[in-house]
């Protein structure tokens, strides 16, 4: 099925798109879009403020809303942690968490590697509802509203995109790929978009669960991708890294390194006229995302596999040995690093003038002044 749409950041008639505050960082991109954007300032020199340890890896980035900072471990366990690194709940979910979770109104969602997405009490911590799926959840959930209803969608090893009422948990559909569905889908204007290990973007009409088109565009796609203005935005395992225009179904721009050619498994981010992504070669690569040229580049010292944030006029990043750095939007010269220590590859999630950090050492590290 071929229709005509337009994906902006904006609502259209009868559905809803999420304002994200200042206080908030509540999807692992921040919003719906998955554009990597914060919506607060933050200092030119942050200092640690706090850490709190959970009990194994942290792989999956966290999330805040409500004063609430929310992130999983691979201990099983989800915490909820205040912005002063209070623990005030924790919940065993059986297995090893991964995925970021997605924090909506008064409920936190989190899928494991059961395949169980669970909904939780943001203010308790107890199960509303579990969601079983027949592989591992990987990525992030994300949501769409039309009208009273909510359809939470997010992909399993499964192969199936899924998509649930956010308030019951019931099933409401199933779409299915051809492989893994590792990254989260981005949701746009009732279409929910994702890159998938079978090389096709997939467009998915979220109140239906039909196809709206299938794109060839790659050989494994690792990573989330960024939507804006019916354009897609994302890398690839070859080390590929484009844009694909959303009306005509072509790649409009692509960019490769010309010797290391190695995976992008960083999801992009998007302001303005800068589009931002990150590779396993250890650079942070700025482009003009009208034309794919390469604007700047900054070697972050090791690999990356956590995706940038844009904050204000600065850019976040972390890499696999723990360093984070905040580098001019403009020209990628750095202003602060800091080294953790631990490996880091999930996004940070900056809100409220804050970083919140999780690493390979088990900690969350908060930033700020």
């Amino acid at each position: 099925m071929q229709q005509i749409f337009s994906i902006s950041a904006g609502a259209c008639s009868g559905m809803e798109a999420f304002a994200q505050t200042a206080d908030s960082w509540p999807v692992f991109r921040g919003n719906q879009n998955l554009t990597g954007v914060a919506n607060t300032s933050i200092s030119e020199s942050p200092n640690l403020l706090w850490t709190y340890q959970t009990g194994d890896n942290i792989k999956g980035a966290p999330v805040v809303a409500k004063g609430k900072v929310v992130v999983g471990s691979t201990d099983g366990w989800m915490y909820c942690l205040d912005f002063n690194g209070k623990l005030l709940w924790k919940y065993d979910t059986g297995n090893s968490i991964e995925a970021p979770a997605l924090i909506l109104e008064k409920t936190v969602y989190i899928g494991n590697l059961d395949g169980v997405m669970t909904a939780l009490d943001l203010n308790s911590g107890e199960k509303i509802w579990d969601y079983e799926c027949d592989n591992q959840i990987i990525g992030s959930a994300n949501f769409w509203k039309v009208g009273e209803k909510t359809y939470l969608v997010f992909g399993s090893y499964d192969y199936y995109l899924h998509c649930v009422d956010a308030q019951t948990g019931k099933g409401l559909w199933k779409y299915e790929s051809d492989n893994f569905i590792n990254g989260a889908a981005a949701c746009a204007n009732g279409v929910a978009m994702f890159g998938g290990c079978d090389g096709f973007l997939h467009l998915v009409d979220i109140q239906t669960g039909k196809m709206v088109k299938k794109i060839d565009v790659a050989t494994y796609v690792a990573g989330s991708i960024a939507v804006e203005n019916n354009k897609a935005y994302l890398g690839d395992y070859d080390g590929r890294f484009f844009q694909v225009d959303l009306k005509t179904d072509k790649t409009t721009w692509v960019w490769e390194h010309e010797k290391t050619k190695l995976q992008f498994i960083a999801s992009p981010a998007l302001s303005g006229e800068k589009v931002l992504t990150a590779n396993h070669n250890k650079f942070l690569y700025c482009f003009d995302k009208n034309t794919g040229k390469k604007l700047w580049e900054y070697n972050t010292g090791r690999q990356v596999e956590a995706s940038p944030v844009i904050i204000e006029n600065k850019v976040l990043a972390a890499n696999m040995r723990g360093d984070l750095a905040l580098v001019n939007l403009s020209d990628g010269k750095p202003v602060w690093t800091y080294e953790i220590g631990s490996q880091i590859i999930s996004n940070p999630a900056v809100a409220n003038g804050r970083l919140f950090v999780g690493a390979y050492d088990g900690n969350v590290y908060c930033f700020g002044e």
